[in-house]
């Protein structure tokens, strides 16, 4: 066999690899470059499997998210078995656990007692729920046969935290969703038009966004907490609470974006688009946007993570959503005194979760800017 025949099967990959490099789509690219930054698939990993065990938070979790154990308050969490003193088990367990009173301190204490177990079975019935919002359920993806399990333990209600963090995952994520959805749609049409026309209409719009700038968050969101009547459902209250955040979160992205169409909008490629027809809309949704894709996906991606945060800590002071909604920062309330720092630290998990997920939309975000960048070459 010759060089020649050996080099023809290398030369003929890499022209079809060329051939689909150019004729890909601009997303095309950016998928092709993102799915090579290992840390963001890992990233946007972790925020799927947050984001279907919200969606389906009902199902995964054992009990409702008020759902009380009387017998078990601060309870600590029950470690999954699968043998004890009394040898091997096929079928997971947990201990049955009982609870004394100290005569002295006149706390509980809740200890595990081995000789009783109870085993984990799959699909079991329990709290009724509905999936998607749509369908009434009862089944629950795991559970005990006689008793109640908390792998995450209990509150000061003896509320299951597993179960109640299941369904703040959902909460805080789809906050984060909505108001950073609401705040994107805003940032593009108010500075793509401030960007486009300029004169008199930048300089209102201009006016308009420092006034939105200066407004201080904390006593704004104390002023509506307030004003939110006490007979709204805890449905309306969320609805407010990302309007508001959507409203206030869409500044910094708006100057960006008219900053970059100030730019670009003297460019040959847009006097042509000018020339041909196109109407203001469609020039900037499809000429000048697109050439600062980069910076708004980055953008995007970098703003969830405060808007989680902002609903976490205004929640977690008593600002933001209230009982008996879930989300982070109201399971995080129950965490917030000397009494359950020293004797129930397992109610400091959520903290991790809203940790967890500001790592991996950070992570996301630098993967993103990196696909996006023009200038990128694709190996």
């Amino acid at each position: 066999m010759t060089d020649a025949s050996l080099r023809v099967p290398t030369a003929a990959a890499a022209t079809s690899k060329a051939q689909r490099y150019y004729t890909a789509s601009q997303w095309q690219l950016v998928w092709w470059r993102f799915r090579r930054h290992r840390m963001a698939i890992f990233g946007a990993g972790v925020l799927l499997v947050m984001a279907f065990m919200g969606v389906f938070a009902g199902f995964i979790a054992p009990y409702g998210g008020t759902t009380r154990d009387a017998g078990y308050v601060y309870g600590p969490p029950q470690m999954v078995r699968f043998w004890d003193q009394n040898g091997f088990s096929i079928r997971p367990f947990v201990f049955g656990m009982t609870s004394r009173r100290d005569p002295v301190t006149l706390r509980m204490i809740t200890t595990p007692d081995p000789d009783t177990r109870r085993y984990l079975s799959a699909f079991v019935r329990g709290d009724e729920y509905r999936l998607l919002g749509l369908f009434s359920s009862d089944i629950h993806l795991f559970g005990v046969d006689t008793g109640m399990v908390h792998l995450l333990g209990t509150d000061d209600l003896g509320r299951d935290l597993f179960s109640r963090l299941m369904f703040a995952t959902w909460t805080s994520l789809s906050v984060g969703l909505l108001g950073v959805a609401l705040a994107f749609v805003l940032a593009l049409v108010i500075g793509g038009v401030a960007g486009f026309y300029g004169g008199a209409i930048d300089d209102a719009i201009q006016r308009f966004t420092e006034v939105v700038r200066v407004v201080p968050a904390i006593p704004l969101f104390m002023g509506l907490t307030a004003s939110f009547p006490q007979d709204w459902s805890n449905v309306q209250v969320y609805f407010m609470m990302t309007l508001v955040f959507g409203l206030l979160g869409w500044t910094t992205l708006a100057r960006r974006v008219r900053g970059h169409i100030l730019s670009q909008r003297r460019e040959d490629y847009v006097l042509a688009a000018e020339i041909s027809g196109a109407s203001p809309a469609r020039i900037i949704g499809r000429h000048l946007l697109p050439s600062f894709t980069s910076y708004i996906v980055v953008d995007l991606a970098i703003t969830f993570p405060y808007v989680i945060l902002s609903e976490t800590a205004l929640s977690f002071v008593g600002l933001g959503l209230r009982p008996p909604s879930i989300s982070w920062g109201i399971l995080l309330q129950d965490a917030q005194n000397v009494r359950a720092i020293e004797q129930a630290p397992w109610l400091f998990i959520p903290a991790a979760f809203v940790v967890l997920a500001v790592l991996a939309f950070t992570i996301i975000g630098d993967g993103l800017r990196d696909a996006a960048d023009p200038y990128q070459t694709s190996d």
